[in-house]
This record gives structure tokens, C-alpha cells and sequence, in this order.
């Protein structure tokens, strides 16, 4: 399974780009919907939606397809993975409204945190089972053989990511992938070209032929970049599925 899509869908200035300039805030959903297969949900970084909306958002959608969500920024940034049960449980709890629609959970961990393993471990040895979680490392320190171990032993991947220029190490460590593409030059701009797109597309198809699901979400939002690349994306994907 090969899932692309982009973080986020209710962006105004995609009317034109890709939604239609006459279609209202509440089709935006069920426009993208018909498009593609998932979408990764980011405002509940910052501000958790109530269960009543991941319901509707579940309701909106068809069968087969994935809302990924990110993990609220109090449990990563603030408490940095620490006292967290009470915040993980409603977190979980809410998110739990999208039922089987629920793709991977996103824990982004901040920059200039240094890596913590003992932090790590309790935090990873703590969660629930049942969905499937996902790390975005982004200070460097935590790009280490152990951090790579402990993802492995708890089947959680590491998100392999592109952001201005920087691109992290690609580590595969769970029977899924999860690949963030924020943006080829600068962070949440610019248009990925066809060459790179390719190069996606066919490590998409290897990694998929080894058994694994493979999402991938575009963050590229600034004049419609995302979705125009995802559309790309998920048209070379198709084509390599069906050579």
C-alpha cells in the first residue's frame, strides 16, 4: 500500500491551484477526499480538535481512506515526553473518533532537544498498543544507532524527511514507512521537481514490494506546491504499479 498526500487540506489559497474558486470550506474535505487516499491532520499540534470533529471528519471521507494525525506539541515540545500519561490518553482517546480510518500517529520532537534515551524508552515502552506511531526527529543528536534500536524494538518508524535542503537519514524500523517532504529549498515552499518525484516513486515501489506500507505527506503548502506535487507523486506511483 502506497498512500500520498499532504499535511493538511483547508489552505484558501488552493482555490484556483486545485480547489475550485466557487467550492465552500466545508466541501474542501470531500473534494480532497476524492483525490486522495489520506491526509495528515497538523493543527492538532497545536490545538487538539474535540472527538465530535474527528467523527465528522471520519463521516466525510470513504472507506480506504487514512487520516494521519500529529501528536499534540504539549506532549512533545512542552513536557517533552515526560508526565505525559493524563495528555497521551486524550489525545488518544479523541483521535480514536476516526475509528479504522486512523492512519499513523506523528510525534515531531523539537529542535535543540538533545537526545534522551532514557526519556525515550519510557516514553515509547508507555504507549498503547493499537496504532501506529511514528518519530520526526529533528535535532541531529537524535539521528543515533540507539534511538534507531529502540524504534525498531517497539515497532514505531522514523520519519525520513526532507526540509530546506536537509535531508535525513532514511531508516527503515517498523513494517510501515512515513516520509515528510517540507519543502526542496526552503522550508514549506517551493515546487519538488519531476527527477526527485521519480526517485521517490521508485523507493516507494521497492520499499512496498518488501511488504510495507509506505504514507507520505507534502508540506510544501505556499501557492499549492503540495498538492500539485502530491497529484504527481500518486500518478508515477500508479503507473510503476501498473507496469
Amino acid at each position: 500500500m502506497i498512500l500520498v498526500g499532504t499535511s493538511g487540506w483547508h489552505y484558501k489559497s488552493w482555490k484556483g491551484p486545485f480547489y475550485p474558486e466557487n467550492l465552500s470550506a466545508r466541501e474542501f474535505l470531500p473534494y480532497y477526499a476524492e483525490r486522495f487516499k489520506t491526509v495528515e491532520i497538523n493543527n492538532s499540534f497545536y490545538r487538539l480538535p474535540e472527538r465530535e470533529t474527528f467523527a465528522e471528519w471520519r463521516d466525510t471521507v470513504q472507506e480506504g481512506f487514512f487520516f494521519a494525525v500529529k501528536a499534540s506539541r504539549y506532549i512533545t515540545h512542552m513536557k517533552k515526553l515526560r508526565h505525559t500519561e493524563e495528555a497521551l490518553s486524550t489525545f488518544l482517546e479523541k483521535v480514536g473518533a476516526l475509528g479504522g480510518k486512523l492512519g499513523p500517529v506523528l510525534f515531531q520532537l523539537p529542535p535543540r532537544w538533545r537526545f534522551n534515551g532514557e526519556r525515550f524508552t519510557g516514553f515509547l515502552e508507555g504507549l498503547p498498543a493499537g496504532p501506529r506511531y511514528v518519530f520526526e526527529f529533528r535535532d541531529r543528536s537524535w539521528l543515533n544507532r540507539e534511538a534507531c534500536e529502540l524504534l525498531r524494538k517497539h515497532n514505531t518508524a522514523f520519519c525520513i524527511y526532507d526540509l530546506a535542503g536537509y535531508q535525513s537519514p532514511v531508516e527503515i524500523t517498523a513494517d510501515f514507512v512515513y516520509v515528510r517532504l517540507h519543502g526542496p529549498d526552503d522550508a514549506y515552499r517551493g515546487k519538488y521537481s519531476n527527477t526527485v518525484l521519480s526517485q521517490w516513486a521508485k523507493a516507494f515501489a521497492a520499499w512496498s514490494g518488501r511488504g510495507l506500507d509506505v504514507y507520505c505527506y507534502f508540506d510544501n503548502d505556499e501557492a499549492g506546491y503540495a498538492v500539485r506535487n502530491a497529484l504527481e507523486l500518486t500518478a508515477m506511483t500508479a503507473e510503476r504499479d501498473e507496469g
